[in-house]
C-alpha cells in the first residue's frame, strides 16, 4: 500500500496521482491520509520517484470537475478522484456522468461545493473598519468572518474583486483566510490569528438599525420554516447580525402571529377604519321619455 498525502493541495495530489497513473498502479493500492483505515495486511510499497512509461490521454473536462470536487471536505477525498481518473484514463468515461455509481458520487461533491460557493456570496457580510482599529499590517477598509463547510474561499471569494472595486477587504475562516489589496487577491492556507481576531471582534456601527429593519419585514403569515433554513442553513445563524433574531421570530409565529400577517410591532397598531360602503342607486330597466320616443 502506497500511503500519500497531498496537504489538501489539488496541484500536489495532480503531480502525485500523474506519477502513479504512469505506473499503472490501481486506486486501490493508493491511500491518501486520512482517506482510507491502513491494510493491515497490505505490504508497504514506495512512491514511485520517475514517471513511468504509461502516457494517460484525459478529456479536459475531466481535469475541471477534479479540482471542483477536491474543495469537498470528507471521507475518500483524493482517493476518490484518483479512482474516476484510472477508469478514465483507461477507456471508461462513464465514470465522469451521474449515470454510474462513482460519477453520481463526483457529481454530488460538485454540487455541494457549487451551493457552498453560494452561501459565500449570500450570506458574507462586510463591516467597515474605522481609522486606526486594525493592527494588521495589511489595514483592510472592510472584514469579513465566515464558516464554510468545503474549501471554496480561495475561488469564490473572486466574485467580490469586480463588487468592491479598489477597496482593501479581507475574509477570514477557521481555517484560511483571503485578503484583497485592491489590486490583487492574497490567499493564506493558513488563516493568520490577528485575521481571525479582527474579523470576529469588528461590530457594524449599523447594527441595530438593520435589526429594526429586519424585525419589521419579517411576515410570520407566510414563513416556512423548512424552506428557509434550505435557503438559510440554521449553521449560518450565529455569523449574521439578524441570526439571534430568527428563532424568537419563528416561535412567535408558531403561536399564533400567523394570523397577522405582519410584524407584531405593526400589529398592535390602530389602523384607519373603513366605513360601511354605501349601496348605490339601481339604474330603472323601463326607457326614458326620449327614448320611448326614439322607438315610437
Amino acid at each position: 500500500m502506497i500511503d500519500l498525502d497531498c496537504h489538501e493541495s489539488f496541484d500536489t495530489w495532480r503531480e502525485q496521482a500523474r506519477r502513479l497513473l504512469s505506473h499503472g498502479i490501481d486506486p486501490s493500492q493508493v491511500s491518501w491520509s486520512g482517506a482510507r483505515e491502513p491494510d493491515l495486511f497490505g505490504r508497504p510499497q514506495d512512491y514511485p520517484q520517475q514517471p513511468g512509461p504509461f502516457q494517460a490521454r484525459i478529456p479536459l473536462a475531466l481535469l475541471g470537475l477534479l479540482q471542483r470536487a477536491a474543495s469537498y471536505r470528507g471521507e475518500q477525498r483524493w482517493s476518490l478522484l484518483y479512482e474516476v481518473l484510472w477508469r478514465v484514463s483507461h477507456g471508461d468515461r462513464t465514470a465522469m456522468l451521474s449515470g454510474d455509481p462513482l460519477g453520481s458520487e463526483l457529481q454530488r461533491r460538485i454540487r455541494q461545493v457549487d451551493r457552498e460557493a453560494h452561501h459565500l456570496h449570500a450570506f458574507v457580510r462586510f463591516i467597515a473598519v474605522p481609522p486606526g482599529r486594525s493592527i494588521l499590517a495589511e489595514q483592510p477598509q472592510f472584514v469579513a468572518w465566515h464558516d464554510p463547510a468545503h474549501d471554496i474561499l480561495a475561488s469564490a471569494s473572486e466574485h467580490f474583486i469586480g463588487r468592491m472595486g479598489r477597496q482593501r477587504w479581507m475574509i477570514a475562516t477557521p481555517r484560511d483566510g483571503v485578503y484583497f489589496d485592491g489590486v490583487q487577491l492574497h490567499h493564506q492556507r493558513q488563516c493568520p490569528g490577528a485575521w481571525q481576531q479582527l474579523a470576529q471582534g469588528m461590530e457594524d456601527p449599523g447594527g441595530e438599525l438593520w435589526l429594526t429593519y429586519y424585525s419589521h419585514i419579517f411576515n410570520p403569515a407566510r414563513l416556512n420554516p423548512k424552506v428557509m433554513q434550505g435557503h438559510l442553513p440554521a449553521r449560518f445563524w450565529k455569523h449574521l447580525p439578524e441570526g439571534p433574531l430568527i428563532p424568537a421570530l419563528i416561535a412567535q409565529a408558531r403561536h399564533g402571529k400567523q394570523r397577522d400577517g405582519q410584524a407584531s410591532q405593526v400589529a398592535v397598531q390602530r389602523g384607519k377604519q373603513i366605513g360601511p360602503r354605501r349601496e348605490s342607486k339601481v339604474a330603472s330597466l323601463e326607457p326614458s321619455a326620449t327614448m320611448r320616443s326614439f322607438e315610437q
